[in-house]
């Protein structure tokens, strides 16, 4: 699996454990859900700000972000 998909897949998998929707991130990063979809689909990357943002919303490392252990 290449680094894109497995970082949309970690994501995912945080942001249901945090029962939130696509449509709440999205909203909070001021973007649209499709263009939030991209990333849990490994479509788009994540900038700098969003890995942080998106890390302490979720409560999850970066490391557990990329899959690192």
């Amino acid at each position: 699996m290449d680094i894109a998909k497995r970082v949309g897949e970690n994501l995912k998998q945080a942001r249901r454990a945090k029962g939130l929707s696509q449509t709440q991130l999205a909203a909070e990063l001021g973007k649209y859900q499709p263009d939030y979809s991209n990333y849990e689909r490994g479509k788009t990357q994540l900038d700098y700000e969003k890995i942080e943002y998106l890390c302490k919303r979720l409560d999850i490392t970066p490391n557990d972000l990329f899959g690192i252990d």
